[in-house]
């Protein structure tokens, strides 16, 4: 990685990182870290995928620096945990300008496993964090922070969501930022999130219930039933991310890769059969043709009148 440079993918402007002062080790050994904001938006590796992670890094090091903005973690939480666990040296690079929004929805939004609903909640909230940057803090960052993520639209678009999945999560970050992280990070679904603010809050012990029971009769059951299968489609997520890992998911990618190529010979061999098929009718009609010149009935008699034609030919000779 060269001393400074634009970060990938990211617009113009949106910031430069270089180097920490220390260089490309970690700064000292003593140093703890905490996490940007901004960093705690995504989700945090778990299981089989953090200890693979692990497992790289003990084996090969740290591949990518961790980039640091403001004296926190921005981007690399997940490689700065493990490089802690492994007893690795952490490499470190400053996120230089104030781009930092930005330039963390580009190295992450897209190349993660994320459902629309938690990239929705991810670019709702980075755009709530830009806009308090915007509202405050020194001249450079109020010049530098903004996102152009203004309309819906463009936020849909950012996210890759629908309009209305953009709207809920809009609408889920500007009344309960928790929630709305919750979501980003995969613990509670938008849908969910968004039901929770239409739920009558909880009276206190010394209010009497007047009525609301009797008013929202179904709804803490359909709460407890839209928990639930939030849950499972976490559970289901998880498995399916790990089964992409394992022995099993590379098995039956050499399958499909097999049935791919067993496929493609198929076809081949279909062609050259109708190829064959094509030749074949044209031979018999080449045939019949010669049988009515020679005036036989059968294809066995064709070389035998041939012999008694060239006989008779030398015969007058």
């Amino acid at each position: 990685m060269s001393n400074t440079h634009h970060a990938s993918g990211l617009p113009a402007g949106a910031g430069q990182s270089r180097p920490h002062p220390s260089g490309s080790a970690s700064p000292q050994p003593a140093a703890v870290y905490e996490l940007h904001p901004l960093c705690t938006l995504f989700p945090r590796l778990s299981g089989s995928q953090f200890d693979a992670l692990k497992g790289d890094i003990a084996a090969h090091g740290l591949r990518q620096p961790i980039v640091l903005y403001q004296g926190a973690i921005l981007d690399g939480g997940n490689r700065y945990r493990a490089c802690l666990e492994t007893g690795t040296a952490p490499r470190f690079i400053e996120l230089d300008g104030s781009g930092a929004a930005a330039y963390v929805l580009s190295a992450n939004l897209h190349r993660r496993h994320l459902s629309p609903g938690q990239q929705a909640a991810i670019v709702a909230s980075a755009q709530d964090w830009s806009r308090a940057q915007r509202s405050g803090g020194d001249r450079t960052a109020r010049q530098g922070a903004r996102l152009h993520l203004d309309t819906v639209a463009e936020r849909a678009a950012r996210a890759g969501a629908s309009i209305r999945t953009q709207k809920m999560a809009d609408k889920v970050a500007r009344a309960a930022p928790e929630l709305a992280k919750m979501v980003g990070r995969g613990e509670l679904s938008l849908p969910a999130a968004h039901e929770r603010l239409a739920a009558p809050p909880s009276p206190s012990p010394s209010q009497p219930v007047s009525g609301g029971a009797a008013a929202h009769p179904a709804r803490p059951e359909l709460l407890i039933e839209l928990e639930a299968a939030d849950k499972e489609i976490r559970r289901l997520g998880a498995l399916v991310r790990e089964l992409s890992t394992s022995d099993l998911a590379q098995q039956v990618a050499a399958w499909s890769l097999r049935f791919d190529q067993l496929s493609g010979r198929l076809a081949q061999l279909n062609a050259t059969c109708n190829d064959a098929d094509s030749k074949a009718r044209r031979y018999a009609r080449l045939l019949e043709r010669v049988r009515a010149l020679l005036g036989v009935d059968a294809n066995a008699a064709i070389v035998p009148a041939i012999a008694s034609l060239k006989e008779a030919a030398h015969a007058r000779h």
